[in-house]
C-alpha cells in the first residue's frame, strides 16, 4: 500500500519519505536484472508515493540524440523527443538536472499535458558517458519540486546506473 505525501510536505519530510520509498524500490528490484521492468516499478512507486507527482516515467534513448517514451504513470506522455527540444532534451544532451518552476518561461518546452506547470527532469547515464534514459516528473502545480526532490531522486538516479549500466 502506498503512502502518499503532499506538495505542502517540508524538505525534512520529503527526505524522510524518499529514504523510505527509495528503500521499499532496492527491495523491490534487488533480484531484478530486467531494465524495463525495472522503469515500470520505478515510475509506479515514485508517482503513487508523491501526491504532486502528476506525470511520472521515463524517456529512453533509442537513437542518436533520440528520446522514446518509456514505462510512465499518468496521462499520454509524448512518444519522442529529440535532444534538441524541451526539458527531458535539455537533461539528455548537458548531462544535468532540469528542475523548472515555470515551465510555460520555458520557451521551447513540449507541452505533452497542458496541465503540466513545473518539472523536473534527471539523467541516468553509463558509464562510457552516454546518456541512457531521463526520469521525467511533472506536476501540474507551480514550483512543486525543492532541492529535497532533486537530492533524493539524484541518489535513486544514481542507484539506478549503478546497478543497470555498470561495466560489472
Amino acid at each position: 500500500m502506498f503512502q502518499s505525501i503532499s506538495l505542502g510536505a517540508s524538505d525534512t519530510q520529503k527526505d524522510s519519505h524518499y529514504q523510505d520509498v527509495i528503500a521499499r524500490i532496492k527491495a523491490l528490484l534487488e533480484q531484478e536484472t530486467d531494465w524495463v521492468a525495472a522503469m515500470a516499478t520505478v515510475s509506479c512507486e515514485l508517482h503513487h508515493s508523491f501526491g504532486y507527482f502528476h506525470w511520472t516515467g521515463f524517456y529512453r534513448t533509442v537513437a542518436k540524440e533520440l528520446l522514446k517514451v518509456g514505462p510512465y504513470q499518468g496521462g499520454h506522455g509524448c512518444l519522442v523527443i529529440p535532444f534538441q527540444r524541451g526539458v527531458c532534451g535539455a537533461a539528455a544532451r548537458t548531462q544535468e538536472v532540469q528542475v523548472i518552476d515555470d515551465v510555460n518561461a520555458i520557451a521551447d518546452h513540449i507541452a505533452c499535458s497542458s496541465t503540466t506547470q513545473s518539472e523536473i527532469v534527471l539523467p541516468i547515464i553509463d558509464k562510457q558517458g552516454q546518456t541512457q534514459a531521463v526520469l521525467d516528473v511533472d506536476s501540474d502545480d507551480p514550483a512543486a519540486f525543492t532541492s529535497a526532490d532533486a537530492k533524493n531522486l539524484g541518489t535513486l538516479i544514481k542507484y539506478l546506473e549503478d546497478k543497470f549500466f555498470s561495466d560489472s
